[in-house]
Parts: structure tokens; C-alpha cells; sequence
């Protein structure tokens, strides 16, 4: 099996890297079948990122490591053969900033608007080109993707959404009014737009995992279904068992 081998830089992670090389060969990226990172979640995301063609198999040399397998060094082909697939769509983010630049970033997780000073966000919300509220006023707001629905917007008291749904969360961080507001699901073809009402007065961020743009006045986000991860997991232990069981942790 043609595997290409990634790590963070920890001491476990780069540990793990070099003895697997030894054992299995270090194949390039344009040539392997499969690439392998060694580390949390953090590496994962990056990974998917910069491939958006081979499947990736993660093994957990970090923290948390949702998104990975457990680790192990033996029978590690076979365990890749036998994976199960996982298939995710990342989010696309336009967003509009205040001196008339556009950014645009794909998140694998969720794209969120955070307030960036003292005074509470006031944003207003459009799907598919209908407002459907005039105005939110919150520490910030985000889209995710089911993927990413057991991170940031699991924290925010967001839904966790299972892998398939063909849903999004629109989820609101300590919304003060509506004061019990606390988000949608939406279609994961809905367009989501955020006007930032007040900007220079209330400056708003917007982040697509970790990419930060400064100073928005608007964003637009949508699901790019033409891109489409491929995750693999040990069998019994895939994406839709783990946020299943998250939900009764």
C-alpha cells in the first residue's frame, strides 16, 4: 500500500512518524493512496486542507483527537482496508470587509462572526435571500457543518448533527437579543448571509477554522459540494458512532 506519512511536531507525534517510515516507506503525496497524519485534531483539519482528493486515515498522537484512530503500529495496512468512510463537504466563506476587500476560505468545521471590541455584535441574517432576522445582538454567531458540529458549536449549546443529515447549524454565542434565541438547522444547500449592522461602532471578525478576517461587513457562506473529504475510521468506531455517543457523554 503506497501511504504517505504526516505529523505534527510534537516529540510523540515525530516519534511515530520515523518509525513507521521505517517500517512502511515514506510514499510523495501525488503518488500514495492514502495519507496517514499522526497527531490531533488540529492536523487533521490542516491535512484536509491542503488534500482534497486522497482519503485520510488519522492516528491519534495529540489530546482530544476526535477526528483520529486510535494509535497503533501494527497491521496498519490492513486496518486502512478495512476503514470505514466518512464523507464531508466543507463550508464556503465570502466575506466583505470594511476598505472593499473580498476574502474567501473553505472550513471543514464552521465559519463563526465574533464580536472584535468592547460593545455586543449586531448582525442580520438572510437565507437564500430572505432576511430572516432583522437583528441579532450577540458576542457572535456560526455555521457549521455536521463534522464540526461537536467543536465550537457544541461549546455555544449548538446541536450536534449526524454525519448525512444534509443540515447545518446556525448557532448564536451568548445572544442577548433575542435573549433565548439559540440558532436553526438548516438545508446544507442554504445560502447564509451576515450583514454586520453598526460596524465601525461594533466590529465584527469572521473566521473560517482558525483563517481570521478582520473588520467585516458582511458574510456569505454556503456548502461546496464539490469538494468532499473522505475520513477513515476503524469499523464501530466511525464518525456517526462518535457523535452519536457524544451526544450521551
Amino acid at each position: 500500500m503506497r501511504i504517505h506519512f504526516i505529523a505534527s511536531e510534537t516529540d510523540t507525534a515525530q516519534s511515530a512518524l520515523a518509525r513507521l517510515i521505517a517500517r512502511h516507506s515514506q510514499t510523495p503525496w501525488r503518488e500514495a493512496e492514502v495519507v496517514v497524519a499522526l497527531g490531533g485534531d488540529g492536523l487533521m483539519l490542516n491535512v484536509m486542507h491542503q488534500n482534497r482528493g486522497l482519503p485520510v486515515y488519522g492516528m491519534n498522537r495529540g489530546t482530544i483527537g476526535f477526528l483520529m484512530n486510535e494509535f497503533s503500529e501494527e497491521d496498519l495496512p490492513a486496518r486502512i482496508r478495512q476503514a470505514e468512510a466518512a464523507v464531508t463537504n466543507p463550508l464556503s466563506m465570502t466575506a466583505l470587509t470594511a476598505d472593499g476587500r473580498e476574502y474567501t476560505a473553505l472550513a471543514i468545521n464552521e465559519v463563526s462572526l465574533l464580536r472584535a471590541g468592547p460593545q455586543a455584535a449586531k448582525l442580520r441574517i438572510t437565507v437564500d435571500g430572505k432576511v430572516r432576522m432583522e437583528e441579532l445582538v450577540c458576542d457572535g454567531a456560526l455555521l457549521c457543518t455536521p463534522a464540526g458540529s461537536t467543536a465550537y458549536n457544541y461549546s455555544a449549546n449548538g446541536p450536534i448533527l449526524p454525519v448525512g443529515s444534509d443540515v447545518l447549524a446556525l448557532t448564536a454565542i451568548a445572544a442577548f437579543r433575542p435573549r433565548r434565541w439559540r440558532g436553526a438547522i438548516l438545508r446544507q444547500s442554504s445560502v447564509v448571509r451576515f450583514d454586520v449592522l453598526e460596524p465601525e461602532k461594533r466590529p465584527v471578525m469572521a473566521d473560517a477554522d482558525s483563517r481570521g478576517v478582520d473588520s467585516v461587513h458582511s458574510v456569505e457562506i454556503r456548502s461546496e459540494a464539490s469538494i468532499r473529504h473522505r475520513l477513515l475510521f476503524d469499523p464501530g468506531h466511525g464518525l456517526e458512532e462518535r457523535l452519536t455517543r457524544e451526544q450521551f457523554v
